[in-house]
């Protein structure tokens, strides 16, 4: 049967072949068009006609025409008015030359199914480009087009490289310029925009929104021209109360005419009466839920609105879940009415609602149902009036009478001490050994009375084991009985540390100072015998010496530091651990327990010069001059050859205005130390600081024939210079550079010795010698340089920068002085590209981007500082700049902020100082003045531009660090 049905299947489908095959080649119907079933029908265009003096036929007949006459030809009749195309060329398709794709068109659909048909319409034509489309795109891409069109992109990227970097410089200038006159919005407000990641959450909460501003655009229109019609009740209502009667109508005979009539108003309405009333409303409703007992009450009358207010707003949204919380605790107390916290909840719902009285028969249905609790009955205390609450702990003392807290609520009701004092000592009768009984009793009574109470505590049994009270006895005794006391308190609880602190502080207090020792021996050897945790406890032996420190007992801080030092430490490791011990003490301010750590690194390390400089610091901060001398003399015996602990404790001596003892300690110095340039040099500055010049200048003539180094020359002719010996001090300037040619300094003298005397050529003549011998010395080329600039040879100058920077490369004052140059001449743009090769060669440079943002526009400094944060973020020079921005703006807290990190940063930097000693001039008070002058005089700053400038002038002469700030300041001000 399979086969039968394939084989009728087969036959259907050749007799449907058949008939499509004749339907394709046999003769087309007369009235046939092509396309029109599926909506294809043509049209004709003035092209296709040519001029118009024909009618033209329809493009459906001649398409019909043509197939036919493909097909078979058949004569046809002449029309008029009908242009006649002749036969159709063989190979025609209709409709083919517009996309059509048919019966007649399968060639077009083949041909274009790809979808790759050119576009060459005059929409898509360029006179000068061509056709937009590629002419080529169906030809195949083959190797050699891939290798000229590599070709061309090359020669194209080398077209466009030519002059690029000109052409971006120019367009980033032409910008640049553009900007400065017409900046955009986004860089006006960039900084303000910035500060916004400083909000916090609540800040960016509380911005208020933008109001509508649009309507005061509009025209406002005054009240007075609003008009709203009166409706006809009000002015009915009007009149009927204006008029008069005369007579009564039908309905106020029938009443008696004791009725007013409808709609009427006999009086005015009172309002000053309305808001009596309300007062006298509200008064009694106080009046109704407050207590008239001992002048408690649940109800505040004063905040009483205020209150309303809050749980008005809450009212409506809370009073669903009230009746759920309460529907909910009413089923647990039902389900469990031995649940005492159940009870207490719903006790404190109600509270909540403001229903107190129902809150009370509640608490104490729960009293009933659970007098064993505790708890409920301190809640029912808590929400009645005092002396029902009495009458309720007295219940609770009769079910519960061994529950402290009960007795202690019950003295706190009495309101007076000799109640308290009944109540307390009934309950000690019940509960012996309460400690907190005890203290509540003992803070009742004098000296003498808890002295008695005390005793009887701690020795009768009742509670031997406790601590505060042992020590509290111990406090209230004299020196023999409180020992006495503390033993005895040793023997009952041997573990407690503070009882062996107590006695420690005992004998500090009473000028026993060396049993504290011993005392805290013996307790670390007895708790290491108990194996305690806290014998291995470093913090806490620290912890407890820092508090002893706080209490004034320096003793048992020393002595605590002493027993704990070697405690988990091992002795390769000791100088490591107590230094950084003693640095993290000192940061908390525990001065005595820093200086006991120094002490027992000297005790092991007396030979390191590095932990008695600390000790010696530490002694000039916080200690005495006595007790740094004798660190010192210590310091000496130990370390002989350390020259900067002989200098120290000189310079201390001269500080102190004994000029006698510095001679002696620096005499003692040169013994050990001849050939030491820095003890030679500090006893110079020591005599012609005091004006012995005779003297500084017979120790430089020694210090030259046994330390003849190339310092000493140069103090000798400072020396000589500032006291006016000219001569002097260019013969010893000639002797010197014939010693040390390699020495910068000496060149730069002689440039300044020859400008000063107005020699320019010797000056120039000095230079290009130094130059020649030292051309790694930056300082020297920057000497030469503002020489000739001095000199009006900019050009020069100029010239010489450019040797000094190829021999000096990434010198960021070399850059520095290079745009101060053109600055001088008013060339900013110059300037400008010559700051901008600097930070690419010097991108980390502090003083560059000080000097970029000093160079920027007022508006547009605060972006520049940003940057230069970014690229110098910890550096002091762009911190002072920036802190300068904010000073100029009156950002007062942040100027100071920053001054404080450019100091902690850098505190060698003067400038900085000078800088924030001028803002607290015009803007601190007498204490941040203060304050400022202190901290510099202790950093004693030695470099800065304007500080070396003015320091290192001749002639100049400052007493110390503070002097020459102010100077600086000075200066500063002239500047500005």
């Amino acid at each position: 049967p399979r086969s039968a049905q394939r084989a009728k299947t087969a036959l259907k489908m050749s007799s449907l072949a058949q008939k499509r095959r004749a339907l394709m080649t046999g003769q087309v119907p007369s009235n046939y068009v092509p396309g029109l079933g599926r909506g294809a029908t043509g049209f004709t265009t003035r092209s296709d006609i040519g001029p118009a003096r024909y009618t033209a036929a329809p493009v459906e007949e001649g398409m019909a025409t043509a197939a036919a006459a493909t097909a078979q030809p058949q004569p046809q009749q002449p029309q008029k008015n009908v242009v006649s195309f002749g036969q159709a060329p063989e190979g025609y398709v209709p409709g083919a030359g517009r996309g059509l794709s048919g019966q007649f068109g399968n060639k077009v659909a083949d041909e274009d199914k790809d979808g790759n048909k050119e576009d060459l319409g005059d929409s898509n034509y360029s006179e000068f480009f061509g056709y937009g489309g590629s002419l080529f795109g169906d030809t195949p891409y083959e190797q050699d087009d891939k290798e000229a069109d590599l070709i061309w992109e090359a020669v194209d990227d080398r077209m466009d490289g030519r002059r690029k970097e000109r052409r971006e410089a120019r367009e980033r200038d032409e910008l640049r310029k553009y900007r400065s006159k017409l900046p955009t919005l986004h860089s006006q407000f960039a900084d303000i925009k910035r500060d916004l990641q400083d909000l916090s959450k609540d800040d960016w909460l509380n911005i208020p929104d933008a109001n509508d501003i649009s309507h005061k655009k509009r025209k406002t229109e005054t009240v007075k021209d609003r008009f709203m019609p009166a409706p006809d009740s009000l002015l009915a209502q009007a009149q009927a109360e204006q008029q008069t009667h005369t007579e009564l109508d039908t309905r106020q005979q029938a009443m008696g005419g004791l009725s007013s009539v409808a709609g009427t108003a006999s009086t005015m309405t009172d309002l000053n009466k309305v808001g009596e009333g309300r007062n006298t409303y509200l008064q009694l409703k106080l009046d109704r839920v407050s207590d008239s007992v001992s002048g408690q009450t649940v109800v505040d009358p004063k905040g009483y609105l205020t209150d309303l207010n809050s749980s008005i707003k809450n009212q409506t949204a809370d009073m669903a879940d009230m009746k759920q919380a309460r529907l909910l605790l009413k089923s647990a107390i039902q389900s469990n009415p031995k649940h005492a916290p159940a009870w207490i909840a719903a006790s404190r719902l109600e509270v909540i609602a403001g229903k107190v009285a129902q809150a009370r028969n509640l608490i104490m249905q729960g009293c009933e149902a659970t007098p064993l609790n505790e708890d409920i009955w301190l809640e029912a205390s808590s929400i009645h009036p005092p002396e029902q609450a009495k009458k309720i702990i007295a219940q609770a003392v009769h079910h519960l009478p061994t529950k402290v807290s009960l007795w202690v609520r019950a003295a706190e009701l009495e309101q007076e001490d000799k109640g308290k004092r009944r109540v307390l000592r009934r309950a000690l009768e019940l509960i012996p050994d309460s400690e907190r009984l005890w203290k509540a009793a003992v803070e009742l009574e004098e000296k003498d009375a808890a002295r008695v109470l005390l005793t009887r505590a701690v020795e009768d049994g009742c509670c031997p084991l406790s601590v505060d009270l042992w020590l509290a006895l111990a406090r209230l005794e004299d020196y023999e009985q409180a020992r006495k006391v503390l033993n005895n308190a040793r023997k009952k609880v041997p573990s407690e540390p503070q009882i062996w602190f107590t006695a420690a502080k005992l004998e500090e207090a009473n000028g026993n100072g060396q049993n504290v020792s011993k005392i805290l021996e013996r307790a670390m050897r007895q708790f290491a015998d108990m194996k305690l945790k806290i014998s291995d406890d470093r913090d806490f032996w620290q912890q407890q010496a820092e508090e002893a420190e706080t209490g004034g007992y320096t003793g048992v801080a020393e002595g605590l530091i002493r027993v704990s030092a070697d405690i988990n430490v091992l002795p390769h490791e000791r100088r490591r651990v107590w230094e950084a011990e003693a640095e993290s003490l000192l940061e908390r301010g525990a001065v005595h327990c820093a200086r006991t750590v120094y002490q027992c690194l000297l005790q092991y390390f007396n030979t390191k010069k590095k932990i008695w400089m600390a000790a010696a610091q530490l002694e000039k901060k916080h200690g005495t001059p006595e007790a740094l001398d004798v660190l010192l003399k210590k310091a000496t015996t130990f370390c002989p050859k350390a020259w900067p602990l002989w200098l120290m404790g000189a310079k201390e001596k001269w500080l102190a205005g004994d000029l006698t003892g510095a001679r002696i300690i620096l005499g003692e110095a040169f013994k050990i130390n001849p050939d030491n340039e820095e003890i030679w040099l500090a006893a110079v500055k020591l005599e012609n600081d005091n004006q012995e010049t005779q003297r500084a200048r017979t120790l430089l003539e020694k210090a030259r024939v046994q330390a003849g180094t190339e310092r000493v020359w140069m103090k000798s002719v400072l020396l000589e210079r500032d006291a006016g010996d000219m001569e002097s001090a260019n013969r010893l300037l000639r002797e010197a550079l014939a010693k040390y040619p390699k020495f910068d300094k000496l060149w730069m003298m002689l440039v300044q010795i020859n400008k000063a005397a107005g020699k320019p050529e010797e000056a120039r003549k000095a230079y290009e010698e130094g130059t020649a011998q030292c051309p790694q010395s930056v300082n020297l080329w920057i000497v030469a340089v503002r020489f000739e600039r001095e000199e009006g040879q900019v050009t020069k100058a100029r010239s010489m920068l450019e040797k000094a920077r190829l021999k000096n490369p990434k010198a960021e004052n070399l850059w520095l002085e290079t745009v101060r140059l053109e600055n001088s001449t008013e060339n900013k743009k110059l300037a400008s590209t010559r700051l901008a090769q600097a930070l690419q060669e010097c991108a980390q440079s502090g003083v560059l981007w000080s000097e970029a943002i000093l160079m920027e526009p007022r508006q547009q400094r605060k972006a520049k500082s940003v940057d230069a944060v970014r690229h110098c973020e910890n550096d002091p020079y762009v911190i002072c700049t920036v802190a300068r921005l904010f000073h100029s703006d009156r950002k007062l807290e942040k100027a100071r902020t920053w001054f404080n990190r450019a100091v902690t940063l850098n505190p060698d930097l003067g400038d900085a100082w000078a800088y924030w000693y001028k803002l607290e001039l015009q803007h601190g008070t007498e204490e941040t003045r203060a304050e400022v002058l202190k901290r510099c005089g202790e950093a004693n700053p030695r470099h800065g531009e304007l500080w070396q400038k003015l320091s290192k002038a001749p002639g100049a002469k400052f007493a110390d660090a503070r002097d020459k700030m102010l100077a600086v300041v000075r200066v500063v001000q002239e500047q500005l």
